[in-house]
């Protein structure tokens, strides 16, 4: 079962990953005046991560023990709730956050990493 701890580590091996806390909570950033893709809530049992909000609720409907909306908070965003624990393995959380740095990453990062983020990458 995948952890608070593996979130931060998978995270931050994504090219030119930072942690900058926001908010009161670890968020993550391509780059150091990035944008986010990734932010771990309080209670270290679940993550934000971009989402295309017309993919969000098919997202939702197909897995609802994974993914959920924050009603009120993320209503109006492009961001989806990931329940750590109930993810299959660490290979799935890899390319959660794989696919949301690829949201966010500037074209420079997406050119000079083309493969970043792959499944088999560490």
């Amino acid at each position: 079962m995948a952890t608070a701890d593996d979130v931060r580590r998978i995270a931050l091996s994504l090219p030119e990953a930072v942690e900058k806390l926001a908010w009161g909570m670890p968020t993550f950033r391509a780059g150091p005046n990035g944008k986010i893709f990734a932010s771990l809530d309080d209670d270290d049992q679940t993550i934000g991560v971009k989402c295309p909000k017309e993919e969000r609720a098919e997202l939702i409907a197909s897995e609802p023990a994974k993914f959920f909306v924050r009603e009120g908070h993320d209503d109006g965003y492009a961001w989806v709730r990931v329940r750590i624990g109930a993810l299959d393995d660490e290979e799935e959380l890899r390319a959660i956050l794989a696919d949301s740095w690829r949201q966010v990453a500037p074209r420079r990062l997406l050119e000079q990493y083309p493969e970043a983020g792959s499944p088999r990458e560490s």
